[in-house]
């Protein structure tokens, strides 16, 4: 369902809201499609045991709570004049709740690795016709396998849940006790059969999951429910404000950089690296992700690399961190610093793997690296090994699209990492492309924007994508450092091979002792 065009005083606006990886952003777009205000809150993320990841959703709705009467503020705007409220948040991410409503346990996230095991065995024995009925292969970031490990391992939650919601689907359920799915996160369960468009009895036999769990599926656009007033006395939105369903983060994002062309291209540097292309049917190929895209007949294919913000986190935190320090100055520091060190790192490499590796390897063993130190290497040169190595691994998931024939000639740049102007230039190097900053970045922007296509605000989609044409820099390649990295790329490749048998076996050591 849309709204048709509202007759409520005031200025009119919507409101986007992203679950990122740690911090929820509200965002606030007015009618002419301008970001007139945002604020954001963090929260904790919880690794019990190595290659686990996970959040408490309750620490969503207080970050929520405290965000959207700050976004206001920030934009001058009553809640009054909120015509619609839509979200987006990571796919994949299972929220349970039982027949009271209460959460059964904490989400596992994505970029979790511990049902390894059950990806490789569901590969191993139903890859075929899983990939055949949902578009996709089997690994830890998927549903479907998360959801078989908890089957085997914690068969009381398994038993104890009532629903199944994503990430995002909870918070607007919280909200209105509406319970909804868009057709982009149903896919990315893996547990949506997309030829028959429903859920698929068959897979949810396969692991032994009970189907009544799996909620209605809606188009990201329509309008699902209502703010209720117990929610309103919380949270600080208006009563009865309508609430659009919305979509991933990784649709909303590319989306709002108005990215809504056939063969467009974005890289997101954020908690993991990503290259999308926009098409208008889906690539099913092994190592290739599908999923439908924002505006409807359209869908893009997308890889990953686990980890790149993480991991520049990660470096931060146990090498520039001082106590008592800010860390987005620590972080400034480390820009600095890596802009003063030659491009190559004089002859230093990093291997992203922090938390093993999906795209092209699959292989959740995989561990990172610093190779060839010297005594002349210093601070600055871990820092630009770190983002060179993300690169590489950017370009191991392109040259998986270029295999089938998916070749962007220019890319558009999302996340926290493109902030950085050095690190957006080594990617153009590495990737041989002319990479653009557009104007919009984040996906509480795009999904604002699909708010506002519910709430009647906007034609359609694409009439509402317009307002977010617009860059802020560019970079062209530079052909001197292209040639080297070519070399230097090569080098990385080899020796990622050359590590995988001791990755396994450090793996193999550390589980024995």
């Amino acid at each position: 369902m849309r709204l048709t065009k509202s007759t409520r005083s005031g200025n009119p606006c919507v409101l986007g809201i992203d679950i990122g990886a740690g911090s929820l952003k509200v965002t606030v777009v007015d009618a002419n499609g301008r970001d007139c205000g945002s604020a954001s809150d963090g929260y904790p993320t919880y690794t019990l045991h190595p290659g686990w990841s996970e959040q408490d959703p309750e620490d969503w709705w207080r970050a929520l709570c405290d965000a959207v009467p700050r976004a206001l503020a920030t934009a001058a705007l009553p809640a009054s004049s909120v015509r619609a409220v839509a979200f987006s948040a990571g796919a994949h991410s299972p929220v349970l709740i039982d027949r009271q409503g209460r959460l059964v346990r904490r989400a596992i996230l994505w970029n979790d690795q511990r049902s390894g095991i059950e990806a490789r065995e569901l590969q191993e024995k139903h890859g075929g016709e899983i990939q055949e009925i949902t578009l996709n292969r089997p690994s830890a970031t998927w549903t479907l396998v998360q959801l078989l490990w908890l089957v085997r391992h914690e068969p009381d939650a398994a038993r104890a849940t009532h629903r199944l919601m994503i990430a995002k689907d909870w918070l607007r359920w919280r909200l209105s006790n509406a319970w909804h799915t868009d057709l982009t996160d149903a896919v990315g369960t893996m547990l949506w059969d997309y030829k028959e468009a429903r859920w698929s009895q068959h897979l949810c036999e396969l692991i032994g999951w009970n189907p009544e769990t799996l909620p209605p599926v809606v188009q990201a656009r329509d309008v699902v429910g209502a703010v209720s007033r117990e929610a309103s006395a919380e949270c600080g939105l208006a009563v009865g404000t309508p609430i659009v369903c919305g979509t991933s983060d990784t649709s909303a994002e590319a989306y709002g950089t108005g990215a809504n062309g056939s063969n467009a291209g974005v890289v997101k540097l954020a908690t993991a690296a990503t290259i999308s292309i926009i098409g208008e049917v889906p690539h099913v190929q092994p190592g290739l992700i599908n999923y439908p895209f924002a505006i409807p007949g359209m869908w893009y294919t997308i890889s990953a690399t686990n980890s790149c913000a993480s991991a520049h986190r990660w470096l931060r935190d146990r090498f520039f961190m001082r106590a008592g320090e800010d860390g987005t100055a620590a972080f400034e520091e480390m820009d600095k610093l890596a802009a003063q060190v030659t491009p190559g790192s004089d002859g230093m490499l990093f291997h992203p793997y922090l938390q093993g590796e999906r795209a092209p390897y699959w292989d959740p063993l995989l561990r990172a690296d610093f190779v060839g130190m010297t005594m002349q290497h210093e601070r600055g040169h871990f820092v630009r090994a770190l983002y060179e190595g993300i690169a590489f691994s950017l370009r191991d998931v392109l040259e998986d699209f270029r295999k089938h024939g998916l070749a962007p000639d220019r890319i558009r740049i999302v996340g926290g990492g493109a902030r950085s102007t050095l690190w957006r230039q080594i990617i153009a190097d590495v990737l041989q492309l002319q990479v653009t900053l557009p104007s919009h970045t984040d996906a509480s922007y795009g999904v604002a924007l699909i708010a506002g296509v519910g709430a009647g605000l906007f034609d359609d989609e694409r009439a509402a994508v317009r307002h977010a044409q617009g860059e802020r820099a560019h970079c062209a390649c530079d052909p001197a450092h292209a040639q080297m990295y070519d070399e230097l790329y090569d080098i990385y490749k080899h020796t990622k091979i050359q590590l995988t048998d001791i990755n396994h076996r450090l793996h193999v050591f550390q589980e024995q002792h």
